[in-house]
């Protein structure tokens, strides 16, 4: 029951993180899609992705969003926070690239939330690998 409950609860504040993250940066990209250009340029040589920076940066915010309101409502955890945690990646290289940065405070605040998406990525990856719960028995 107590084990239950606090899967519900790291799923609900897990998802409501990317629900607002999210819909911020399809509201909103702004800077994200300068930070995004040379990480997607990168990935076209890979994949077909749209040439339109701006596009893929509020898709994959669309993505984060979505797959955040599944997962705080409890709707196929694993695949949501799979789906999270496979947009994430990019999204942390993009945007969070301190060895790039010459300030050393800004590089610091940069490492600083590199290190915070690893530690959301650890989150999602225990949630994506967790076994489905099981009916109480008798």
């Amino acid at each position: 029951m107590i084990r239950t409950t606090a899967r519900r609860l790291a799923h609900l504040l897990t998802g409501t993180t990317y629900i607002a993250l999210g819909y911020d940066a399809v509201r909103t990209p702004g800077g994200r899609v300068d930070l995004a250009a040379p990480t997607l340029a990168t990935l076209r040589q890979f994949l077909p992705l749209p040439q339109d920076d701006e596009l893929v940066v509020r898709g994959n915010a669309a993505v984060q969003t979505l797959a955040g309101a599944a997962l705080a409502a409890g709707v196929l955890p694993r695949t949501s926070a799979a789906v999270i945690a496979g947009s994430l990646v990019p999204t942390t290289i993009a945007g969070h690239a301190f060895w790039k940065v010459e300030d050393p405070a800004v590089r610091k605040m940069q490492q600083v939330q590199l290190l915070k998406n690893v530690a959301l990525l650890g989150g999602l990856i225990a949630i994506a690998s967790e076994r489905k719960t099981q009916a109480a028995g008798p």
